[in-house]
């Protein structure tokens, strides 16, 4: 509708796979027992607002799929946190059929939801490594006593958590040797992060997370190497994407450590995409004979 409002082809947009794409990332980025109708709201807000009343491919300051994620978050708190345990720890795991019926329907066979199939083996309603980090240390738990929960028990950061975040650095790696991106923005959000996470950890090792932590759970991989190296809305100078890879690390760990929402890679990308046309701008490579205007 809206590309025929622009007086645009609809088959030519169809034919760049950007929505495609932008649709892959928000689903990996949301629980998977998330109701049908939010996935069909998080794409719809992500491609129609954020991308298309923009102008479409290329002109959109903000990642589309981020977008669409924040909005959900923000809007459905409660569904955009409901993580189902690790197989390891959980207490009820559902089969395909009742997957699909807690998709569409918000029940299993059995009538059982969302609640009782967060319980881990231990009685605890679970959350992500993350957010079961931040809640516990506002409950008063050292780190100490929160690494030795189930969901963390013999892993770097968490269970099965760590595995995830392993399989998409080997899709980043693999999408560097293709040369699909470049190497300076994972980089040097990776390595800012880690810095950041470490210098944390050795200040205060009684209230913030370890490195391996931050480098291992959430969503820090998936953002290093597949949404804050989108090409439309990150820097475009290699100087650029060096403080914009770094400033997102920074705001990475600042909303972990001190904010309000366990994650905060996608907040991160966002406020960093604010900053692309500013550092662009200082980052440019000067033409010969011209001053900057």
């Amino acid at each position: 509708i809206v590309l025929r409002l622009r007086k645009q082809s609809v088959a030519s947009h169809l034919q760049d796979y950007s929505a495609l794409l932008t649709g892959l990332l928000l689903a990996v980025s949301i629980p998977p027992l998330a109701p049908w109708w939010m996935v069909v709201l998080g794409t719809g807000f992500a491609i129609i607002i954020a991308k298309q009343l923009y102008g479409g491919l290329g002109q959109n300051p903000f990642n589309p799929a981020m977008i669409g994620y924040v909005v959900l978050l923000i809007s459905f708190p409660v569904q955009m946190t409901s993580w189902l345990p690790p197989y390891e720890i959980a207490a009820t795991t559902p089969d395909m059929l009742d997957t699909l019926r807690m998709i569409f329907s918000g029940h299993t066979a059995s009538g059982g939801d969302m609640t009782l199939l967060r319980i881990g083996i231990d009685g605890i309603s679970q959350a992500t490594p993350l957010d079961t980090f931040k809640t516990s240390l506002r409950a008063g738990h050292s780190v100490e006593q929160i690494m030795q929960y189930p969901i963390y028990s013999g892993a770097l950061a968490g269970v099965g958590w760590q595995w995830v975040n392993l399989a998409w650095l080997v899709g980043g790696v693999f999408l560097l040797w293709q040369k699909a991106i470049r190497w300076h923005i994972p980089v040097s959000f990776l390595l800012t992060l880690a810095l950041c996470a470490a210098l944390g950890w050795l200040f205060s090792p009684a209230t913030l997370a370890s490195p391996q932590l931050h480098l291992l759970s959430g969503a820090t991989m998936l953002g290093a190497f597949f949404i804050l190296t989108d090409p439309v809305t990150a820097s475009t100078t290699n100087h650029g994407r060096l403080i914009f890879g770094a400033l997102a690390g920074v705001l990475v760990w600042l909303i972990r450590s001190f904010g309000g929402y366990p994650d905060g890679v996608a907040f991160a990308v966002l406020l960093a995409n604010i900053t692309v046309p500013l550092i662009d701008y200082y980052t440019r490579p000067r033409v010969y004979g011209h001053r900057k205007g």
